[in-house]
């Protein structure tokens, strides 16, 4: 939803009253851009319950292993610090390979501005920057190398640049960069933002990615799906973490995103405060700068106010969706301790990612996976050590990226330098996720930032060299 389309989006929302879509299935054509005859079955979103939240359990198999050793650092010459990371992929959704070169890229911030003075304030600072492999992982000559900041500085929308997603068109030959354009902390307003016109030239000594040539707003929260900044219940409130995809069964292309849905509640201690959703957009034109705002896929009201960085893996003609929460983000009520809004004692559930299997986009039967949705977690001698978990598709199962968070939970009580210096800020050992229907299981502990090629992706070049 662009900012030149005010009268297309009074015509949807009018759209939506009348057929109900926000309270009853409607069905919703598709075809805008390529011409399908198709149609998506839109249903009330899928739900987190505090059911399933009851029934989450750390166990062996959802739990990340220890790291007892510092992972490799991928930014620290250019004295950055990494944490969310997805990876170049192509429309399909497959992880591209250019000229033998892998391509990722993360938030990143210069860990040396006078005004970053714990872990924290970086957030006010992000940037996309990119790095390049031939190995697809952090270790070694090889490894992940720091290309630099994608845009200039006076060049994205926001006063910072949060997490999103990128497509690489083949035919085209260039970069779509989706990406959070977000304003300052604490308010943080977000709106979903999409740089095009970025190239990639490859060479024996690496990569560079040119500047992309232009800059647009693709959606904004609209107050009646997705809730506004404005009536936001004092966490952060949420429209952020374009995920771009084909879809598999129309070959539309889709994004959807982290939101919160409106629940017209004043009083700042009840659970509708917390109101995470999933929320969808689906592009109205081949240039992907005009998008129409779907109702959401998803709901967490009541559960947790955030459902970060969603994404979808498809597989035996299941989608399955992920996302990660925090601890603080869970319901007061749902604590194990100090009263129905105080949060005191346990948490109802670890620092996480978090899954659920559905038959398309919209699925109101989504079924958690693993009876809880718990998919993978921190062990609990390091709750926070590493989070911002990516789940990317290998063959039958799953590599699961993230970031190195803090180690030791004894860090969490230092402050100015000392926390700085306990923050990771680098990518963490990857993980090898078995799937199964909708069982789960963490098998392997693979190298830092590991992030494997997909297997049989058209690649620009002749592949790794």
């Amino acid at each position: 939803m662009t900012e030149d389309n005010s009268k297309r989006t009074f015509g949807r929302r009018k759209f939506l009253q009348t057929t109900g879509a926000l309270g009853v299935a409607a069905t919703v054509g598709i075809g805008a851009a390529s011409g399908s005859a198709a149609a998506v079955e839109v249903q009330e979103p899928a739900q987190w319950t505090e059911e399933m939240v009851n029934e989450i359990e750390v166990m062996d198999e959802n739990t990340a292993p220890y790291l007892d050793e510092d992972p490799t650092q991928i930014a620290e010459k250019a004295g950055y610090w990494v944490w969310d990371t997805w990876p170049l992929r192509n429309r399909d959704g497959s992880i591209a390979v250019i000229d033998g070169y892998q391509i990722i890229f993360s938030l990143v911030a210069d860990k040396t501005r006078p005004e970053i003075n714990v872990p924290g304030d970086r957030h006010n600072y992000a940037r996309v920057g990119y790095f390049y492999s031939r190995t697809g992982k952090s270790e070694g000559p090889k490894g992940w190398q720091f290309g630099g900041e994608v845009f200039d500085e006076d060049a994205f929308l926001g006063n910072q640049t949060w997490a999103g997603s990128a497509m690489y068109d083949q035919d085209e030959e260039q970069i779509y960069h989706f990406y959070t354009a977000a304003e300052a902390l604490p308010e943080a307003r977000q709106r979903l933002a999409l740089a095009k016109g970025a190239t990639i030239e490859t060479g024996p000594q690496g990569v560079h990615i040119t500047e992309s040539d232009s800059h647009h707003i693709l959606a904004e929260a609209d107050g009646e799906m997705y809730e506004k900044l404005e009536n936001s219940s004092g966490i952060i409130t949420a429209f952020r973490d374009p995920w771009y995809f084909t879809h598999p069964e129309t070959g539309e292309d889709w994004m959807i995103f982290e939101g919160n849905t409106p629940t017209a509640n004043d009083d700042p201690t009840s659970p509708l405060n917390y109101n995470g959703n999933i929320g969808a957009a689906k592009a109205m034109n081949d240039e992907l700068t005009e998008w129409k705002l779907m109702p959401p896929i998803f709901e967490a009201v009541g559960v947790s106010q955030q459902t970060e960085r969603p994404h979808f893996i498809f597989h035996e003609d299941k989608w399955y969706l992920f996302f990660i929460t925090h601890e603080f983000t869970y319901a007061p009520q749902l604590w194990s301790e100090g009263g129905r809004f105080r949060k005191e004692g346990k948490p109802p559930g670890p620092e996480a990612l978090h899954g659920f299997a559905a038959d398309g986009l919209y699925d109101s039967d989504m079924e958690p996976l693993n009876g809880s949705s718990l998919v993978v977690a921190n062990p609990e001698e390091a709750p926070f050590q590493t989070y911002s978990w990516l789940a990317m598709p290998h063959g039958d199962d799953s590599i699961v990226e993230s970031f190195v968070n803090f180690q030791d939970v004894d860090t969490l009580g230092l402050y100015g330098e000392e926390l700085k210096e306990a923050f990771g800020g680098t990518l963490a050992p990857s993980l090898k996720l078995q799937i199964d229907g909708t069982e789960t299981s963490v098998t392997t502990e693979l190298q830092d930032g590991q992030f494997p090629a997909s297997v049989g992706a058209r690649s620009r070049g002749n592949g790794p060299k």
